[in-house]
């Protein structure tokens, strides 16, 4: 989820990790009743873009389904997928070829990545889970891990600096916030601005798409030229 010119996270870091292990049965369902196909979408939209990588890094991915569509698209590709849900990567595992796919149990914000070489990362409806400072950290720390043709695709929410941002996406935004943080123990309440973090950690932003009047935004990402 991030966030427009009406709030920002900029608290340094949340404290605990929250605990997604109870929703990785009923995720999907979840997303479905809430937001239909459209979250799959967005994950989604650069897809048919991502062919030549061959070496990626899948944060946060939930139940695994970004995974398996990039797999199936792109038959060379080998993926390090990280989530601190031990339930969420059984069932990242369950739709993905364990001969491509490596599972690691970690809490991103301390993870240290196993390759320096990734030429693509991918962040689908993660980095609301994280305050602005720790994108901006997790971003510069990607960095030292990535090959210098690196594209990074992410997924977010959004509030347009609009009126449909202030009356319909601001409370939907809250809401949100509210029963993940009684369902998962998520201490995060605002979307971080993860736009600012990565441009001040030297990745720039080259395509965008947007659903929903701005609600929901797909964006590719790629190094800029000073690393």
């Amino acid at each position: 989820m991030r966030a427009s010119a009406i709030e920002f996270d900029m608290e340094s870091a949340s404290s605990a990790t929250p605990d997604f292990n109870r929703l990785a049965p009923i995720y999907c369902w979840m997303e479905w009743l809430t937001f239909g196909p459209l979250l799959q979408r967005c994950r989604c939209a650069f897809l048919s873009t991502l062919a030549r990588h061959r070496r990626a890094l899948v944060l946060g991915d939930g139940d695994g389904r970004f995974t398996a569509c990039l797999l199936q698209e792109n038959c060379a590709v080998s993926v390090d997928a990280v989530d601190a849900s031990q339930a969420m990567l059984r069932q990242l595992s369950g739709r993905s070829p364990a001969s491509r796919v490596r599972t690691h149990v970690a809490d991103t914000r301390t993870f240290s990545p196993p390759r320096s070489d990734y030429d693509l990362i991918a962040t689908h409806f993660f980095l609301d889970c994280l305050s602005s400072t720790e994108v901006r950290d997790l971003a510069r720390r990607l960095r030292d891990h990535s090959s210098r043709n690196a594209v990074w695709v992410v997924s977010e929410f959004a509030i347009p600096s609009n009126l449909f941002g202030r009356i319909v996406a601001h409370p939907l935004i809250s809401a949100l916030y509210l029963a993940f943080g009684l369902l998962t123990n998520l201490e995060i309440r605002k979307l971080p601005d993860h736009r600012a973090a990565l441009a001040q950690s030297g990745w720039s932003l080259a395509r965008q798409h947007k659903r929903l009047a701005g609600l929901l935004v797909s964006e590719l990402w790629q190094l800029g030229s000073e690393i």
